[in-house]
């Protein structure tokens, strides 16, 4: 019987995780395929080939894979080379603090080469990938005209975040509105961090035609006077 296994099954989205199978013909060529749901319900996936060893075995951390969204060993290829069904989309987690990305690896036994395939896969495994870790404070930011959110660490407590922490201000580049994803996954490992919009958000400028340097400047001045 032909096994496929992620480990951990739940896991921080920077953290590595370990994927493998057995139970297969030796030097057999086999297709390795995830895929994921955004929030908005669109479709992301990635696929690569893989030979397995004289045990029947392919292990991410050791295996090259000889074709498809990648070349060599990338224990993490099939996540980082994620892409969309509809064209143009990014993938963006949206809901950081109550859901994660739940991903879903399928193993097929032959080269597949449908991005969608018809046939059932013969070993399938399932992996969450969360976006902020326990402990992690999300506080709303209206200070004046700041627009934002501001991410805590947890600190050694759960239960009481500490701190200070060491701050970082995320801006996410031209998209606009509020993007909150890395900030919630710098915070998870330690950094007090500020996602700070700047346009196409609430009351801020519908654009970035124009910037006040003074928006950014109130910004640092208020994560640096935070208690945390």
């Amino acid at each position: 019987m032909v096994h496929l296994t992620v480990t951990p099954e739940s896991a921080l989205a920077v953290e590595q995780v370990k994927i493998k199978a057995w139970g297969l013909p030796p030097h057999q060529i086999v297709t390795i395929r995830a895929w994921l749901k955004d929030d908005r319900g669109e479709m992301f996936y990635s696929r690569a080939f893989y030979r397995s060893d004289n045990e029947g075995k392919v292990d991410l951390q050791q295996s090259p894979a000889t074709g498809g969204d990648y070349h060599g060993v990338h224990p993490m290829g099939l996540f980082w080379s994620l892409k969309p069904v509809t064209p143009y989309f990014r993938l963006i987690k949206r809901d950081v603090m109550e859901s994660p990305f739940e991903i879903h690896l399928e193993l097929y036994g032959q080269l597949e080469l449908n991005a969608m395939p018809e046939c059932s896969p013969n070993a399938t495994a399932c992996l969450r990938r969360w976006y902020v870790a326990p402990g992690v404070q999300r506080l709303q930011v209206r200070e004046g005209r700041l627009r934002g959110t501001l991410f805590i660490p947890p600190g050694k407590n759960l239960l009481l975040c500490e701190g200070p922490f060491q701050g970082v201000i995320d801006l996410f580049g031209g998209s606009g509105g509020l993007i909150e994803y890395r900030s919630s996954l710098l915070a998870s490992c330690g950094f007090a961090t500020l996602a700070l919009a700047y346009f196409a958000y609430e009351d801020l400028p519908k654009t970035f035609d124009y910037l006040d340097l003074k928006y950014f400047e109130e910004a640092a001045q208020f994560l640096s006077s935070h208690p945390k």
